[in-house]
């Protein structure tokens, strides 16, 4: 679940690659980096905050109108600097690349890289495995010599990663003396959309990003999404070449409109913000249907990706919805924090109860998810601690069963709660008066109810066990769950 962009544009980039990390930094908040391009590359990268990357003095190396950028949420190899990307590589021509996304086939991959095609991996990040393989396709004894012979190569070269590389992929990549070059997988899982702008000379710019939440500050015009399985190549003087390589079933990531990504975003031309409002309508109904007799005092998100689907819940139940829970804005996602204890110590940093629109209330808490059962459970003592009535707990999201390896952090069955336990126990386990999950049915509908989406069947591995690129068996999963349990424990550390 990483955050990436690419720009092309007729005035230098660098500032705009960062505030699109800063509008991103919710999608990875391990480390960045940016990429930029003036006939040769320039490089700024480290872990921590954007903010704490990158200053006025670094800014100013990065110079050129062609870059790329990216915010690092770690779901494969280690945490070092040496794993922040971009990454790059000198042969052919000079090409950095970032990806969002996880490979499933990693290790049959890494070997071909490293012993039929004789590269060698810096790294544990199967990004750096998929550079090498754009690279190598790419490499040619008479290289093309205009721009749309070079589109025939890139079409050539991404159709042979589509052919070999299983998972989830969004890319994008600069290359020495050619441009940009953007592309999605052919199953759309990661999600890729795309902006224009008139650059005052006839000519336009263009933005690629993970979600389109920076475009109107930067005076950008959405267009939609790049298509699953498509390649999109913007060469040195702005002309533009487009190609759906392969067409297969559109089966986006539905957890990104659970929470990953910023209400304000438009996913798959599809807005994050009514699909989450549809998600509380549809959760009320089946609190009315299954507990007639149980009206909470008031409704209160768990902060901040569950304010909408609380919001539309709280009108749809005639009851006040209530900001009962202050979030520490300057604590980041726990979500997303690399180790169970650190998640652990962050939520009552995190979130502090306001008393007065507890006490004696019977409360009502709506989340975007349960995944682990951390959160959920201290927020619960917590309003008991200071004085609910009674706590009701529901749910945006089913339950969360089978890990995901396509870019989420979910690496093992046995830390999802929803995975080792049912409803009831779960109940049990939180301490709580009622619990209601959203039906698989309702969440689906609520995402694909308006919209020219065009979407097939999400993608929702982690509620149903159905791995949509149909690369997941018993052994990929003990295999890669064996891979993220060695790379937690490897000692690869943030320095």
């Amino acid at each position: 679940m990483c955050g990436i962009a690419g720009i092309f544009s007729h005035k230098p980039v660098a500032s705009e690659l960062y505030d699109s990390i800063i509008n991103l930094q919710h999608r990875g908040q391990d480390a960045a980096g940016i990429m930029t391009y003036d006939k040769r590359m320039h490089k700024e990268k480290g872990v921590g905050l954007a903010k704490e990357i990158f200053n006025s003095e670094n800014m100013e190396l990065l110079t050129g109108n062609i870059g790329i950028s990216h915010n690092r949420y770690p779901t494969h190899g280690g945490f070092s600097h040496g794993e922040v990307q971009p990454f790059w590589t000198s042969v052919p021509y000079g090409i950095a690349l970032a990806h969002n996304g996880n490979l499933t086939n990693y290790n049959e991959l890494a070997s071909e890289v490293t012993k039929t095609e004789t590269r060698y991996l810096n790294t544990n990040s199967d990004s750096e495995v998929l550079l090498h393989l754009f690279a190598d396709a790419l490499h040619k004894d008479s290289p093309p010599q205009t721009s749309k012979e070079f589109f025939e190569l890139l079409c050539e070269s991404v159709s042979n990663i589509f052919n070999k590389v299983r998972g989830a992929y969004s890319v994008t990549s600069i290359i020495i003396g050619k441009g940009l070059v953007v592309f999605r997988d052919p199953h759309g899982i990661r999600p890729l959309v795309k902006g224009e702008r008139s650059n005052g000379n006839g000519g336009k710019d263009y933005i690629f990003a993970s979600e389109n939440t920076m475009f109107y500050a930067m005076g950008y015009e959405p267009q939609g999404t790049v298509l699953p399985g498509e390649l999109i190549y913007v060469d040195e003087n702005g002309e533009i070449f487009s190609k759906r390589l392969i067409k297969k079933e559109f089966n986006p990531c539905i957890f990104e409109y659970v929470y990953f990504a910023r209400p304000d975003a438009t996913l798959n031309d599809v807005s994050v913000y009514r699909s989450r409002l549809r998600m509380g309508q549809n959760l009320a109904d089946s609190w009315k249907e299954k507990y007639p007799d149980k009206t909470p005092d008031i409704v209160i998100p768990a902060p901040s990706t569950a304010n909408t689907a609380a919001l539309s819940f709280a009108n749809a139940l005639g009851v006040r919805y209530s900001e009962g829970l202050y979030k520490n804005t300057f604590i980041g996602r726990t979500f997303i924090m690399p180790g169970q204890e650190e998640r652990k110590k962050s939520v009552k940093y995190k979130l502090v109860p306001q008393e007065l629109e507890i006490r004696d209330k019977k409360v009502m808490i709506l989340d975007d998810s349960i995944v682990r059962g951390n959160t959920s459970r201290e927020i619960v003592r917590m309003l008991k601690d200071f004085g609910a009535k009674e706590v009701y707990f529901t749910v945006a999201c089913p339950p969360v069963k089978s890990p995901c390896f396509y870019g989420v952090d979910m690496p093992t069955k046995k830390e999802l709660i929803a995975g080792n336990m049912s409803e009831q126990q779960i109940e049990k386990y939180l301490e709580v008066d009622a619990l209601l999950y959203q039906t698989i049915e309702d969440l689906v509908e609520a995402v694909t109810r308006r919209g020219n989406h065009y979407i097939d069947r999400p993608c929702m591995a982690c509620l149903d066990g159905y791995y949509v690129a149909k690369d997941i068996d018993n052994a990929k999963i003990t295999e890669m769950e064996e891979m993220r349990t060695f790379d937690r424990t490897s000692g690869d550390s943030v320095s």
